[in-house]
C-alpha cells in the first residue's frame, strides 16, 4: 500500500510537509517552518507526528523557509537519512537554515534577559547554527533537473523547474506498477525575469498541488513594472521614501533586474537603492553561481558582459552600522529589506522610522500570511505596533501582484489541464478560500476524479480513499 501523510502545509501556506510511504520507503518531502498566526508558529516546537529516524529520504522542492525550516530540528531529534534536492535548492537552503539560526540565537540572546527578570523560563531556539551544519552534512545528493535519480528498485524520483525560485523543483515520484505522483512544490508566475517559467506536466495518477493564489489573477508583470515606476516616481516628488519588504530569495533578485531596467531608461530618476539585506546580498552571490537556471534574457545579458544585479547607485548593506545610517535618509531612498512579510529582520527598523510618513510609501511585492505585520498593513489597519510601540500608518501601501514568484489561477489551471489520467488531487499551501474555490473549479471542469482538501495530520492511501 501507498500512503500519503499531511504535516504542514495544510490549513494555512507554511510549514510544508508530506510524508509518502511506499515500497518499504519513508519519503518525506520538504520540512519546513511554520509563520504566521501563533497557533501555527506553536507546532514547529512540539513533537513530529512521526518518528525522524524512520525517515530515509528527505526530499526538497525549495530552499525556502517554509519549506526547510525545520530540517535542523529534524536532525536533531533524529534524522539520518539522505536529503536531496537540486544543486541550486542546496545553496539557497543552506543560507536560509543558517540564517534562520542566527535570528533564533539573536532572539534569544535579546529575550532570555526580559524572561528572567520576569520570573519566567527562557525558551531556547529550535536550533542553532551547530544545529545547521550538522543538517548541512546530510545534503548529500543533488540532482539536476530532469535527471532520473532512483531510491530503490521500484521507486524514481525527477526534478522538474517549478519556474518558482533558483533550484526550484516539482518532484515527480515513479512508483512501479503502481503510478505516478506529482508533488508541485511552488509553482512559478510566468513571464518574468531570471528564472524559467515553469515545467508543465503532461500526465499523473495523483498531485498535491499548491493554491497560494488559486482565487485570483495577478497583473501583467509588464503593468506591476509600470506600476512600481509610478509609486516610485509620486513618493520621489512629495519627498519620501520607498520601503519594499521583500524575501531575500527571488523577489530582493527581481527588484534588482527591473530598477536596473527603469534607471537604466531614465524612467525613475537616478537614486539610492539599498539591499538591506545580509541574506538577501549572499543570495544575489549565489544566483549569478547558477546561470543553468536562468531565462534566455537573463543569460543574454550576462552573455554580454553585464551584471543583471547591479547599477549605479545600488548599495548593498550587510553590517548593523550600514543598515542604521539609511534611517537618517528622509527621501529619494527605495529600500529593500527583510522580512517579506515584516515579521522580523530590518524592515521593520525602516518602518518604525517611515510608516507614520505621509510622504513615504510601503510597498508590497509578495504573499502576506495572516497574522503577520505585513498582512495587517495590507489590510488597512490604521496603527501598528512595531517593538512594542504604536505606530500610526501615514504612509501609502501598496501591493502589486505581478512580482510574485507564485502562479495565479489560470497559471494553475493550465499546470493541471495538460496533466492526463489525474484521479485525485490534493490541494495544499493556501488558505482555506482559495482552496475551496479551486476544488470547485477543479470539479466543474473534471480535471480530476476526486478532488480534496486535507487536515493536518489526515492521511490517504494513494489511489484509494481516505484511511
Amino acid at each position: 500500500m501507498t500512503s500519503l501523510g499531511f504535516y504542514g502545509g495544510v490549513e494555512t501556506v507554511t510549514g510544508s510537509s508530506f510524508l509518502l510511504q511506499t515500497q518499504g520507503l519513508r519519503i518525506l518531502i520538504d520540512c519546513g517552518m511554520f509563520q504566521g498566526e501563533e497557533k501555527w508558529e506553536e507546532l514547529n516546537r512540539a513533537p513530529f507526528d512521526f518518528d525522524p529516524f524512520s525517515i530515509d529520504y528527505l526530499i526538497v522542492t525549495h530552499g525556502h523557509l517554509d519549506h526547510t525550516g525545520r530540517i535542523p530540528l529534524l536532525v536533531k531529534r533524529g534524522f539520518a537519512g539522505s536529503i536531496v534536492c537540486t544543486p541550486g535548492t542546496y545553496d539557497i537552503a543552506k543560507v536560509v537554515m543558517m540564517d534562520s539560526a542566527r535570528l533564533q540565537e539573536e532572539d534569544y540572546a535579546h529575550w532570555k534577559k526580559i524572561w528572567l527578570r520576569r520570573g519566567e523560563k527562557p525558551r531556547p531556539p529550535l536550533y542553532t547554527t551547530l544545529d545547521v551544519l550538522d543538517a548541512i552534512r546530510l545534503f548529500n545528493r543533488t540532482v539536476n533537473y530532469d535527471e532520473p535519480l532512483r531510491l530503490n528498485s521500484r521507486v524514481t524520483i525527477t526534478f522538474r523547474d517549478a519556474g518558482h525560485i533558483l533550484g526550484a523543483s516539482s518532484v515527480v515520484v515513479d512508483i512501479k506498477g503502481q503510478g505516478r505522483i506529482i508533488f508541485s512544490g511552488d509553482i512559478g508566475n510566468t513571464s518574468k525575469p531570471i528564472i524559467r517559467d515553469p515545467w508543465m506536466p503532461d500526465s499523473a495518477d495523483t498531485v498535491v498541488m499548491e493554491t497560494t493564489y488559486a482565487d485570483r489573477l495577478h497583473r501583467g508583470f509588464k503593468e506591476s513594472v509600470e506600476e512600481l515606476r509610478d509609486v516610485i516616481n509620486t513618493v520621489f516628488r512629495r519627498g519620501g521614501n520607498v520601503l519594499i519588504p521583500a524575501f531575500a530569495v527571488e523577489r530582493a533578485q527581481d527588484l534588482l533586474f527591473v530598477l536596473r531596467e527603469l534607471i537604466k531608461n531614465g524612467d525613475i530618476p537616478p537614486c539610492k537603492v539599498y539591499l538591506d539585506s545580509p541574506m538577501g546580498i549572499s543570495v544575489t552571490d549565489i544566483m549569478r553561481r547558477h546561470p543553468e537556471c536562468f531565462d534566455e534574457q537573463t543569460r543574454t545579458l550576462i552573455m554580454k558582459g553585464e551584471d543583471p544585479f547591479w547599477f549605479p547607485g545600488l548599495e548593498f548593506t550587510r553590517e548593523i552600522e550600514e543598515s542604521k545610517k539609511i534611517n537618517f535618509i528622509k527621501s529619494h531612498a527605495i529600500i529593500i529589506a527583510g522580512s517579506g512579510m515584516c515579521t522580523g529582520g530590518r524592515i521593520k527598523h525602516h518602518l518604525k522610522h517611515n510608516i507614520w510618513r505621509k510622504e513615504s510609501a510601503v510597498l508590497f511585492v509578495g504573499y502576506q500570511a495572516e497574522g503577520t505585520l505585513g498582512r495587517k498593513i495590507v489590510e488597512g489597519k490604521k496603527r501598528v505596533k512595531i517593538f512594542g510601540e504604536t505606530y500610526r500608518v501615514n504612509a501609502s501601501v501598496h501591493t502589486i501582484g505581478g512580482f510574485s514568484s507564485h502562479a495565479d489561477r489560470d497559471i494553475l489551471l493550465k499546470w493541471l489541464r495538460g496533466c492526463v489520467g489525474v484521479k485525485e488531487v490534493f490541494l495544499v499551501h493556501g488558505e482555506d478560500g482559495p482552496k475551496r474555490s479551486f476544488s470547485k473549479t477543479l470539479k466543474a471542469e473534471k480535471l480530476a476524479e476526486k478532488v480534496y482538501i486535507p487536515s493536518y495530520g489526515e492521511s490517504f492511501s494513494v489511489f484509494e480513499k481516505s484511511i
